[in-house]
């Protein structure tokens, strides 16, 4: 059963791989992730992450190419 709301406000979040996901908004953020300067509800966050990160591969991996 979900706990979540449509009131909930997320954060997009992104990792030092440039690997993004998704934060509630009054949490703290766990190690190793950073907020970036999108935010709103479930859905807007990831419409956001969906247009940004076009490339999944990890940034060890294309460094490495």
């Amino acid at each position: 059963m979900s706990t979540a709301h449509a009131e909930d406000r997320y954060v997009v979040v992104v990792n030092h791989e440039e690997q993004y996901s998704i934060w509630f908004a009054d949490r703290a953020l766990p190690a190793g992730w950073t907020a970036t300067a999108a935010h709103g509800s479930r859905q807007e966050c990831l419409d956001h992450i969906e247009q940004v990160w076009t490339d999944m591969t990890p940034r060890s991996v294309r460094a490495s190419r």
